[in-house]
């Protein structure tokens, strides 16, 4: 069983949340001085901050220059709904899921759009279904990364270069720590909160020429609120992707996305970015290929997401224990480790299996995660002493 002696190294920063996810590195208040309170974000010097996210966004993340970037209301989950609403129902729709915001999105157009030509493709936690069997006649939305599940697509062939649908991605948890292949997408959502640890509530909407033209030439059946409007007239509304918000944004968060993304900048970039995440996942895999009690839930490395590591608890004492059980154990272990202030926030998502959820992207230093992990083996050796009997 996992080591019993409590290490008496500490991660320095003990914030392994999936988002709102950790700040930078030196990350301090003094950072957001410089914004513009109490203005309108209409006004000349508001508006150049928020164009300023957009091009700097569009630059770090490699964004070919015939994109639009925009930043709209409520977080990823708005950039996506908005795309969803505005774009869906010209073809067919193939809905891929594999963790619990994909099942959101399936249950947003089978249910409430109700479109009549919709195929759920899905897999359960862990594993991806097959996406070989995404038809590229049709539109298709999915999870670039399972933040629920800790799985990724491993890469983008099995979209069509010639494909007639729109390829429709959730990157909130990819986005600034993986590659996103532009000529293979059609629209690109995010939000500020995950991998550059920004303050939640805004959401990024990237749209490909494709995807405008769509916008410009399909009027969806049902009526669109004010929020989710991209065009007036039929022609794209260009001041979205200008800065000129559709309500009203947080001038301080604006900020705060301002010094995350100019953090990126300094440290080199989108290559400096994923180098950073992807060596926190060496870290985590290194000590799990020795552990006797925790693994990958996505067994399979060629998916293995490198932003939010999911993680199962194995060994007899713990898959001896019923369902219930096994869930009691593994938030046992989470909430022993925020007792002790090592890692706040790191159990499993609650419709995933029982086990751990670190968030170990780009803000994390690989540090802490080598500081955390012996603490795992001290926690999982106090949870089953718990639960063996004497």
């Amino acid at each position: 069983m996992a080591n019993a002696v409590m290490p008496d190294i500490r991660p320095s920063n003990p914030n392994f949340s999936s988002g709102p996810c950790a700040k930078r590195p030196g990350f301090t208040l003094d950072a957001l001085s410089g914004a513009f309170l109490g203005r309108s974000h209409r006004a000349a010097e508001p508006k150049a901050r928020l164009a300023e996210v957009i091009s700097l966004s569009r630059s770090i993340l490699g964004m070919p220059e015939d994109w639009r970037l925009g930043i709209v209301p409520a977080s990823d989950t708005g950039a996506v709904e908005m795309a969803l609403w505005s774009l869906l129902g010209a073809r067919g729709t193939d809905i891929v899921t594999f963790e619990s915001f994909g099942e959101g999105w399936a249950t947003d157009i089978v249910k409430h759009l109700k479109l009549p030509d919709a195929r759920v493709l899905t897999a359960p936690y862990g594993e991806l279904p097959d996406l070989a069997s995404v038809d590229p006649a049709r539109d298709v939305v999915f999870t670039w990364n399972g933040t629920t599940s800790g799985v990724r697509v491993p890469d983008a062939d099995w979209i069509a270069a010639d494909r007639q649908g729109l390829a429709i991605c959730d990157a909130t948890s990819a986005a600034f720590a993986m590659a996103l292949p532009w000529d293979k997408l059609d629209v690109v959502t995010w939000s500020w909160q995950k991998v550059l640890g920004g303050e939640a509530a805004h959401g990024m909407l990237a749209l490909s020429p494709r995807a405008v033209e769509r916008l410009e030439t399909y009027t969806p059946a049902w009526p669109l609120p004010k929020i989710f409007r991209l065009t007036a007239k039929g022609k794209i509304n260009e001041g979205v992707f200008k800065g000129e918000t559709i309500n009203t944004p947080s001038m301080l968060c604006v900020e705060d996305a301002l010094d995350g993304l100019r953090w990126a900048e300094r440290i080199g970039g989108l290559p400096a970015l994923i180098a950073r995440s992807e060596a926190n996942l060496a870290a985590v895999a290194a000590w799990a290929a020795n552990s006797d009690w925790a693994a990958f839930l996505a067994e399979d490395a060629t998916i293995r997401s490198h932003t939010s590591i999911c993680l199962t608890i194995k060994g007899p004492w713990f898959t001896a224990l019923p369902a219930d059980g096994q869930a009691k154990a593994a938030k046992q272990l989470a909430s022993l480790l925020e007792k002790q202030g090592v890692a706040y926030d790191i159990a499993a998502y609650r419709d995933a299996p029982p086990g751990l959820r670190i968030w170990a992207g780009a803000t994390v230093e690989t540090a802490d995660i080598r500081a955390l992990l012996p603490w795992l083996d001290w926690a999982a050796a106090q949870v089953a002493g718990s639960f063996i009997p004497a």
